[in-house]
Formats: C-alpha cells, structure tokens, sequence
C-alpha cells in the first residue's frame, strides 16, 4: 500500500524486525491529521446544512470529496503529506468496508423471502452489466465504467469506495463517480415519490422500488417516508439485502483481477485471491448472523466504518485533480443517469413479475 514510499536499506531492515513502527507513523501522520482537518470541516458543514434547511442534502462524505478538492484545487500537497494522505485513501477506507459486514445478518436477508431475495440478485446482476455497457458506449474508461455500474446497482457511494480498490481504481475515478452519484441520488430522493401515484404503486409497492433503485439507506428512508410506515419498512428491507449483495460483487471482481493479471502457472491460495478486507466483510457477517457479535458493539462499528470512510474520501479529494474530473463530466453523468433509468424499469418488471401488492 506504500509502493511509492523509498525507504532506505536500514529502515527496511528496521521494518522487518518490527522497530520501524516509529518511522512510520512519523510518516503517515502528517498527510492523515490533514485528512481529519478535511473531515472535520465536511461534518461541520453538514450539521451547517442541516440547521439551516432542516434537511441533509449533501452527506459528509460527498462533501468531504468537494473540501478536500477544494484544497486540492487551491494547494499542492508536497511530498511530506503523500503517505497519510494515500493510507487514509487505501488502508482506512479497506477496514471500513469490513466494517460493513457487521450490519448484515442472515435473519436480516431470510425476512425478504427467497423470491424477492433472489429477484434482487438477478436485479444487481443485470443492473451492472447494462450499466457498464452504457458506461463502455458511452466512452467511459473500464474502471470508471465498473464504478458507476457498481455504484448504481448496490448502494452508490459505498459500493464505489469498496469496489474502487479492488479493481485498481484511480481517485479521480472515485471523486467523479460519487460527485455526480451524490447529485443525482438527491435528485431521487426528491422525483421519486412523484411516480407513486403516476404509476399507481402502493406502499409496499413502492418500498420495493425504492429499495432498488435510491442510493443509500438514509436516503430510502427520506424517499419512502411520504407513503408511510410499510414502505419504509419495505424499502429499508429491501435496500439491507441489495447493500448485502456487495461483498459477492467485490469477491467476483477481485477474484477476476487476479485471475487477468495472475502469473500462468499454480493457481495462488485463497488467501492471496481474496482481499482481507472482503474476508473480515464476510466474517463479520456470519458473526452476526450466529449472534456472535454483541449488539452492544454494531452501533459503533457502524459510526467507525461511516467516520472512517469520510476520512477516507478526503483524502480521495486531497488527491483528486480537478481538470481530470471535469474532463469525465458529462460523460459520466449521462452513464449515471441512463443507468438509472434503466434500474428504475427492471425495478418496475421485478415488482410487476413477484406480484407485489
């Protein structure tokens, strides 16, 4: 993770036997506290937000991208910042998607019923590959494309900070799949209720399509909440099992990059296929369906993966070049938005096919 870092023969020596802890921590720890300077003043300009308008529009972590840009934009940071500003961008946003694994529960998935369970399987399949394809047509590069496709199909902004180191991502690539993400998701959140009487859904009706199709859980609660308790209720359910469907989809990419960029030759362990964050993911959600995980302890692991996921997506926008970003703009939100759209129907088709009611 500190590829770029050059140490020098002694303190290689001085990390092998476990003394060059000191070292680099000194090294980190300047780039990091920036990092946290950054996320300190998205989290203040979000409760600015929220007092102001009553309302969240914009998440810390979409404005922890725009501050750190920002900073980018106006000061280069030098090399004495790079190694905690790339720790806070990889290793922090690694153990915060293994965070992750602690909300989902098998009793969570089971009280969806095996139907629906697996018509949003097939939903997230179909939904990436359409949207990637439309990304690809629309001249989006491979990784951008996977991005905006993960992003759209599971649970936007963080299937994109998980997926992105997975396939090599670079952070230009991250600050513009959840920029024009985030806007748009607000924009769902708003037009969405608008449909229910135009397409006649009831709640549960369209608690379902909201599940499938609004980014984060927050927001299916902000989208469901005119059409009352049962969508809400629905919606939050539905929304849990798409956000599960994550760690499959990271497993999948993972295993396919190595499996492309591999040697010829004996096939490596699993250990070495496998990201250990998306292990931990997955350990801690078989701990918490056996009730290993004390309940005391998911509140907190759930505000530790959030907190450290904006740390994270500042120092994304610490390294974010703002002409890269523009220059992937209309492409990228014309993939959002077409993918959205395309969502949105196969949504409808699986309400229609289930006979949701």
């Amino acid at each position: 993770m500190f590829d770029h870092m050059t140490l020098s023969p002694a303190s290689a020596t001085a990390v092998r036997a476990g003394r060059g802890g000191g070292a680099l921590v000194r090294r980190v720890w300047p780039g990091l506290l920036l990092c946290l300077a950054v996320s300190g003043a998205a989290i203040g300009l979000e409760r600015l937000e929220a007092a102001a308008f009553g309302a969240t529009w914009l998440e810390a972590l979409v404005l922890a991208i725009l501050v750190g840009t920002a900073v980018r934009t106006l000061w280069s940071p030098g090399q004495r910042w790079s190694p905690g500003i790339s720790f806070g961008a990889r290793t922090l946003l690694e153990v915060a998607v293994m965070l992750l694994g602690a909300s989902i529960s098998a009793t969570m998935v089971a009280a969806a019923g095996i139907d629906l369970i697996l018509g949003i399987a097939g939903i997230v399949v179909v939904a990436i590959g359409a949207s990637y394809g439309v990304g690809r047509l629309l001249g989006l590069p491979h990784r951008m494309a996977m991005l905006v496709a993960c992003g759209n199909s599971i649970c936007g902004n963080s299937a994109i900070a998980a997926v992105a180191p997975v396939i090599g991502a670079s952070g230009e690539d991250v600050a513009s799949s959840i920029a024009f993400t985030a806007v748009l998701g607000v924009l769902v959140v708003l037009g969405l209720p608008l449909l229910a009487p135009l397409l006649h859904l009831s709640g549960l009706q369209y608690g379902v399509l909201a599940g499938l199709t609004v980014y984060a859980v927050p927001q299916v609660l902000a989208a469901t909440a005119p059409l009352g308790a049962v969508a809400v209720q629905m919606g939050t359910l539905v929304k849990l099992v798409r956000v599960l469907m994550l760690g499959p989809v990271v497993l999948v990419l993972s295993l396919a990059r190595r499996q492309d960029g591999g040697v010829r030759g004996a096939r490596p362990p699993l250990h070495k296929l496998l990201p250990w964050f998306i292990l931990g993911f997955l350990g801690l959600a078989v701990l918490r369906s056996l009730n290993v995980l004390p309940s005391v302890l998911l509140g907190p692991m759930a505000a530790t993966a959030s907190l450290l996921t904006i740390i994270s997506m500042a120092a994304l926008g610490l390294g974010t070049d703002l002409k890269v970003v523009a220059r992937a703009g209309g492409r990228v939100v014309a993939a959002v938005t077409v993918s959205l759209v395309l969502l949105g129907g196969i949504s409808l088709g699986l309400i229609r096919l289930l006979g949701v009611v």
